[in-house]
């Protein structure tokens, strides 16, 4: 699945990779000499001169650190990391909000996965194993099964298609990520080393694409992508979307019932549909049965 499939609901929904501004980084002086600008004209009473779009520019050290760390996820035969994502949101007040979730990711190459969200929205878990897919609401013990391909890839792309599900480390997952993150790259360049991310050494790349502005960390050691952050151009408010990624470990055992839920199994079925779409006509309600929190079974003497 690459970035274009998934751009636009992406800067609805936050997703995946993520970044700074690219004009900071790529203007540099010509954008402190225009700052004077309009002031001359005032002056003179003369039009200002429109000033060039900055230069692109494109490094090949910038991109052999991208491929790296894809060529170390792509040799993994299983894989488990945290991704703790915050993204802005717009206030009344002007200034964004910040909201944040976590994704614990575990998949087994090349058919499962399972991926269980935490945070300061509606939880949700998200399973796999080659022949169906789940997405568990827990909280409203509700649960949608379809059918899905025989890969990871293909089952991404169905849960994107179908439901409009997507997670910001898609690219991460797929069976070749640096097909995904390199697809139409236009400026990438080198911005130096970092030591303050996850505790480790880190190096510093951008790379944009029509859609998305991207810095990313990459270990200095073990190639791993630490951090991403990303604008998207076609959010109008430059809103911000960071992502963490640690825990990471390559090739772990991961057990059989790693890719599937009991409790998922036994919530109430529903439509794997997409959000936007309609009910079909005549169609029943569904009975949302919210479990109770684990403190509602204990009693007041016994809690600690």
């Amino acid at each position: 699945m690459t970035r274009q499939q998934i751009s636009q609901p992406v800067v609805r929904r936050l997703a995946g990779a993520l970044v700074i501004a690219c004009g900071v980084a790529l203007a540099g002086s010509a954008a402190a000499q225009a700052s004077g600008t309009p002031a001359k004209a005032a002056r003179t009473g003369k039009p200002a001169k429109a000033q060039p779009a900055p230069q692109r520019i494109y490094e090949e050290r910038a991109m052999a650190l991208l491929k790296a760390a894809s060529e170390r996820l792509a040799a993994a035969k299983a894989l488990s990391f945290t991704a703790t994502v915050a993204y802005e949101f717009p206030s009344r007040l002007g200034p964004a909000l910040v909201y944040t979730t976590r994704y614990d990711v575990a998949m087994q190459r090349p058919d499962r996965l399972r991926i269980v969200n935490l945070g300061d929205g509606p939880a949700s878990e998200f399973y796999y194993d080659g022949k169906a897919m789940m997405a568990y609401a827990p909280a409203e013990n509700l649960v949608a099964v379809a059918e899905a391909p025989p890969t990871v890839d293909g089952a991404l792309k169905q849960a994107f298609l179908a439901a409009g599900i997507y997670f910001p480390f898609t690219d991460l997952l797929v069976a070749d990520p640096y097909a995904a993150l390199a697809d139409g790259v236009k400026t990438a360049f080198y911005i130096g080393p970092s030591g303050f991310v996850g505790g480790v050494r880190t190096e510093m790349v951008a790379v944009a694409t029509d859609e998305v502005f991207m810095q990313i960390w990459l270990g200095a050691e073990d190639k791993l992508p630490r951090r991403i952050r990303a604008v998207f151009s076609a959010d109008p408010l430059r809103l911000r979307h960071d992502m963490e990624l640690s825990n990471w470990k390559l090739d772990p055992q991961l057990p059989t019932d790693t890719f599937v839920s009991q409790k998922a199994l036994g919530a109430q079925k529903m439509e794997f549909a997409h959000p936007a779409a309609k009910p079909p006509a005549g169609a029943a309600p569904i009975t949302v049965r919210k479990q109770a929190p684990a403190s509602a079974t204990k009693s007041s003497g016994s809690a600690k």
